[in-house]
């Protein structure tokens, strides 16, 4: 009576989790369809503005001696009008950082530029206050952000400019570019994920008049727009994701601008990308349960409200993930034939493998042979990599969005970033990523799925090996790379103290 009862329970369970994963795989497949439908339609700017108008460039940054000085570099060498342009480094450095910018800033004021360094006393709001800082002090009518791991192309300002002709258009966002594509499996995988997002979900959405949001760095704003939307806010860990719905609730119009690559550099060691990866995913549940009542209570068409709910509600797939890894043990027998595993295998098992595995393949496939037409097929077999690289996310990302569900508060933390534009790794960097005990779960899920990978090896279910092999590989890489990246930085750090 009680296995009875446990079994309709985990089938319930079951039943829920996979298809909040098959809806989350089938929109990937509507974003699809909206790309390949309208990627021809490209932004039009229209006239050129008579007059250039006064820009601010924002430069929020917190300890980055290994990147400062080249992102100031990159500014100085602007195409535009020095007398039409501001500078705020909004640097709330506590080491060294302070004295490089300061020298590298008054290095530009020499040369003629009008730049200043505002420094404050406390981190409150973190990013978001730093810019609401800024804003406040401003003389532009419109504002260009740029983070500290970003490199400006020089002619960012004036080709993104003109778009503001249209007064309905408030922020113009430019696709990022991947500085260290090639360090390493980690960094190549990053760069598909985020080409995944910033090609086709960022076109579909703003080709078809559905909310996008500005990406926090590497775009233009206008002044009026982001004072009428409230300005900046930081009761969310994802302040451009939250100011940009507050926007366009108001009906400003955003741009998305795919041909205008700024290049950026991606985090190299897993504990980085893990703690950027949980920021993002806590932020977008925070702001999803900030404006989304206030979208449905909208009057905006329902295909806005439906894809903005899809948008802020994505990394609850996350979590679903996870609660299908502690799901799965009850249905490690169901595929044998006795259990009637062919008849699952092809009503259940096969359409929910075509709408999330199958759909997260070709999203991203398709995203590179947009990029790159000629050598897309040399991608194909590193997928099952960033495959598992997803799934071994999964319980990082899922904390995350229990934290926002539950309102457990964290300041925002920074992602390291080191300078890489090689394969040289920096050596005693004082710079390290927030270390967590998570990789003792995540090797506990690998050997988990270990045990399953043996079990169906064992009942000769060769069709499910791949599946939970993806899941094996992918817990196990996430769990040893954050370890033996702690041990190789122990063993730098040890290495230094004993030169010193």
């Amino acid at each position: 009576m009680h296995g009875d009862v446990a079994t309709v329970v985990w089938t319930i369970c079951y039943f829920w989790v996979v298809l909040g994963l098959s809806a989350y795989g089938i929109h990937r497949y509507s974003i699809l369809y909206l790309y390949f439908k309208n990627r021809h339609r490209k932004p039009a700017a229209g006239p050129k503005l008579d007059v250039l108008p006064m820009v601010t460039v924002q430069l929020p940054i917190y300890n980055e001696i290994h990147v400062v000085e080249r992102l100031l570099k990159a500014i100085s060498e602007l195409d535009y009008p020095r007398d039409k342009l501001e500078i705020q480094v909004l640097d709330d450095s506590t080491d060294e950082t302070r004295e490089l910018t300061e020298r590298s800033v008054g290095d530009l004021r020499a040369r003629g530029f009008d730049a200043v360094v505002l420094h404050r006393d406390n981190r409150i709001g973190f990013k978001a206050g730093a810019l609401d800082n800024g804003f406040k002090q401003a003389k532009g009518d419109f504002f260009f952000i740029l983070d500290a791991d970003f490199v400006a192309p020089r002619n960012i300002l004036k080709e993104c400019i003109h778009y503001f002709v249209d007064p309905r258009v408030g922020m113009i966002q430019t696709r990022w570019g991947h500085i260290n594509r090639s360090f390493s499996w980690l960094t190549r995988a990053q760069a598909i994920l985020l080409d995944g997002h910033l090609v086709l979900e960022q076109t579909a959405r703003s080709q078809t008049g559905r909310f996008f949001n500005f990406n926090g760095t590497a775009g233009l704003w206008r002044k009026r727009c982001i004072g009428e939307a409230g300005g900046w806010q930081h009761d969310t860990l994802t302040e451009d994701l939250d100011l940009s719905y507050r926007a366009q609730l108001r009906g400003w119009k955003f741009v998305f601008l795919a041909d205008i690559v700024t290049p950026a550099e991606l985090p190299i060691d897993i504990d980085g990308f893990k703690s950027q990866q949980h920021r993002w995913a806590k932020g977008s549940i925070q702001t999803c349960k900030k404006v989304l009542p206030r979208i449905w209570k909208s009057k905006l068409p329902l295909f806005i409200k439906v894809e903005a709910s899809a948008h802020l509600t994505a990394n609850f797939s996350y979590l679903l993930l996870a609660c299908l890894c502690v799901l799965m043990h009850p249905s490690a027998g169901a595929g044998s034939p006795a259990a009637g595993g062919i008849l699952r295998m092809l009503l259940i098992d096969l359409p929910i493998f075509v709408a999330t595995t199958v759909s997260s393949t070709v999203f991203y496939l398709c995203a590179q042979r947009e990029l790159h037409p000629k050598d897309w097929k040399r991608e194909i077999l590193f997928f099952p990599f960033v495959l598992a690289l997803g799934v071994g996310l999964s319980i990082n990302n899922a904390r995350a969005v229990l934290e926002a569900i539950f309102n457990r508060s964290s300041e925002f933390r920074r992602t390291p970033k080191y300078g890489v534009e090689t394969k040289h790794r920096p050596r005693g960097s004082p710079y390290t990523a927030v270390q967590t005990v998570l990789p003792l779960v995540e090797f506990g899920f690998a050997v988990y799925f270990t045990y399953f990978v043996f079990l169906a090896f064992q009942n000769r279910q060769f069709l499910s090996l791949p599946f939970l092999m993806l899941f094996q590989m992918g817990f196990a890489y996430v769990a040893f790379s954050s370890v033996w990246q702690r041990i190789m930085r122990a063993q730098w750090n040890q290495r230094d103290i004993s030169v010193a």
